[in-house]
Formats: C-alpha cells, structure tokens, sequence
C-alpha cells in the first residue's frame, strides 16, 4: 500500500480520468485537492504506479474544523484487491461513511464489515448523471431581467441554505455550507431585495448538488436556468460536470435528462454508514 504525494495526486487524477463515469467521485475529490481545496483527506493506492484499488480516508495528521463527517470512498477494478484495502487501510473502530460507490461492491464492504464485528447500513442508492460534452446541454431562454439576478452566494446566505438542506439544519451542516461556499463555486437567483429564492452548490467531490428553490418561488424554471449556468460555469473552469441523484427522485432525475445529461444505465452509486 502506498500514500500518494502531491505529484503522484496529479498523475492519479489523470489516471482516473480515463475510468468515467464510475470513478467520477475519486476523480472529484481528486480535483479538488490538487487545486488547493480545503481537506482532511488522504489517498491511498494498492500498488503504484499501476493501481487498481485506489481509496480517500481521513488523514490522522489532519482536523479540519470545517469537516462534516468522517468520510471514505474509493473506486476498484479488483474485488480480491479491495477487501484487502479494506481490511487493512481502513479505520473500523469509529463512525463513518461511504459514499458514491458502485452498488456491485456493496457485498465486498458487507463482508468485510461483518469481519470487524461493525454494524452497516444502506442509507441511499444514487443515479449519476453526467455531461460528457457541454454542446449537449440543452439550456433554457433566459430574459434580460431574471438574467440580471443571478448570482453566487456568499457567507450572509449560509444559514438559509443550511436550514432548507435535507442533511443540515445543525452546526455541522453550517459549517460543511460555509465551507462549499468559500470554496467552491455556487449559483443563485436573487429576488428585488437582494436575497437568494433559488441555489445550488458544488461539494467538495465537484459534483452538483443541494438544488434548491423556495416553495413561494417554485414554477418559474428557476432550476433549470441554475442548472444551465452552473454547468456553464464548472466546464469553463475545468471541473468535472455531474451530479448524483437519489433513486427515488424521479422529478429532478427527468429534470437534468431533459437538459442534457446523461447516464450509463447499468450503474448505480450508494452511500453506507458504519458503526452507528
């Protein structure tokens, strides 16, 4: 096993690169770190320069006061190579999560778990779409008035989105939005007095998330125009253009499909928690 460096994280990216959609989220986490984001993570190969395990888990010389939760993903090639990663590389004897992995190794990581004597639990399963080429983004007409209403969101705006976000509304959710927001590139619809009715964010992986409007705002397509300039935005900088979206959440999955993004209908992504 191997602890990568900050040049062996670059090359690791463009490895990763080269494994879309499936490795999208180490891919994302990847970026981040190698443009200088905020995190507490470090990365872990099986073998290198050829790997096929390639696993992020929290760094024990890092406390980072903005963290959310502690966090652990990877992406695999190799089921006999990943439950010796597992075993061996993570830490069992606390909480944690994992989350955005392919649905076919969650037998591997139950197994594993059942070894080291750690509940587990299935908390979502996750479609990803994606945008392999921004010419396919199908983005809707925007007049010159709405036009003039967008904007990013800024440290005054954190409360309101931590209080409408399904896993906010405590400290830690806080804290997790104030650090997407100064870090990572945000879109909003302001209304006449300044103040954001409509957002979406980027997580620390660079995906797409935490799509919002307020109810007294809704019908006015205000999701698609964020959709259209985030996407927009995330491609002109470099970032990777996706997003996860639960199972079950068919009005937002017809939303992106309809814009454009698409899917490798045979994938699917879960987040599991441990010891809880």
């Amino acid at each position: 096993m191997k602890v990568l460096n900050k040049d062996e994280l670059q090359i690791a990216e463009g490895v990763l690169l080269k494994h879309f959609p499936r490795s999208y989220k180490v891919y994302g986490f990847l970026y981040g770190v190698n443009r200088n984001k905020p995190s507490t993570l470090e990365v872990v190969v099986d073998s290198w320069p050829e790997f096929k395990v390639i696993l992020l888990r929290q760094d024990p010389k890092k406390k980072h006061p903005q963290d959310f939760m502690k966090k652990v993903s990877f992406y695999s090639t190799d089921e006999e190579v990943l439950r010796k990663v597992l075993r061996e590389e993570v830490d069992w004897s606390t909480y944690f999560i994992i989350g955005g992995f392919d649905i076919f190794h969650a037998d591997t990581l139950k197994a594993v778990s059942s070894e080291k004597k750690v509940k587990n639990r299935d908390l979502t399963l996750v479609r990803l779409l994606y945008l392999p080429d921004i010419s396919h983004l199908l983005a809707p007409d925007v007049d010159s008035q709405l036009e003039s209403r967008i904007s990013s969101l800024n440290f005054s705006h954190v409360d309101i989105v931590n209080k409408t976000w399904k896993f906010g509304g405590d400290e830690k959710g806080y804290r997790n939005i104030k650090n997407l927001i100064s870090n990572f590139p945000t879109c909003c619809i302001m209304d006449t007095q300044g103040e954001p009715v409509a957002w979406i964010l980027v997580y620390d992986y660079c995906a797409m998330g935490i799509l919002y409007t307020l109810p007294e705002h809704r019908g006015k397509g205000y999701a698609k125009v964020l959709i259209s300039n985030m996407t927009k935005k995330l491609h002109a900088e470099g970032y990777p253009v996706y997003c996860f979206i639960e199972e079950d959440n068919m009005v937002s999955y017809k939303l992106f499909q309809n814009m454009g993004f698409t899917e490798d209908a045979s994938y699917r992504a879960a987040w599991f928690e441990f010891n809880f």
